[in-house]
């Protein structure tokens, strides 16, 4: 199960473009608050939650997604339940994928360090111990996967779906979007 972490104000083509590719692929895919039925994104949608992070079975998460959006980021580094997902999921052979602003939370639990990593561009400066890889749409870095963007949206959830379904099912994914990237 691909476990997705929102927090009030994240950024919402972020969250919701790999949503949408990864449930295509028919991946199964939580959309977790950190509490509560719904979360407010940074432009003022409110996405209602699959379940919230108590609820979450940490075994049962193959990939851990943070969303970027700066509130949602300060959301997620507020609640120790996060890095404790993100490393528990982590130890066991699972997947952690971050963007846009999400990355330097990685960066801050010593996750990225000597690993290739992108950010939303102008954040190098947070991600310690990384290595920055400007202007791509995302970096693969072992089992830690960082996307740039809102722009970079696409690219990054087609990979995502790429990873945890194969490369004919993002293939399939990505003409049925009629995506040109």
């Amino acid at each position: 199960m691909v476990c997705v972490l929102l927090g009030h104000g994240f950024e919402e083509s972020e969250a919701i473009v790999p949503i949408d590719l990864l449930r295509r692929a028919e991946v199964e895919v939580s959309l977790t608050s950190l509490e509560g039925d719904s979360v407010t994104g940074s432009h003022g949608i409110v996405v209602k939650a699959d379940s919230a992070l108590s609820q979450i079975d940490p075994d049962s998460v193959e990939l851990v997604f943070l969303p970027g959006g700066l509130g949602g980021v300060k959301a997620l580094s507020t609640d120790p339940r996060v890095s404790q997902l993100v490393r528990h999921v982590l130890d066991k052979g699972g997947y952690a994928a971050a963007i846009c602003a999400a990355p330097t939370l990685l960066a801050r639990w010593g996750l990225l360090e000597g690993k290739r990593a992108v950010c939303y561009p102008g954040m190098e400066d947070e991600m310690k111990g990384a290595l920055p890889q400007p202007s791509v749409p995302y970096v693969i870095d072992g089992h830690i996967i960082t996307g740039e963007a809102a722009g970079a949206a696409f690219p990054f959830g087609l990979k995502l779906v790429e990873l945890l379904k194969g490369a004919d099912a993002a293939r399939r994914v990505k003409n049925a979007v009629h995506y040109h990237g």
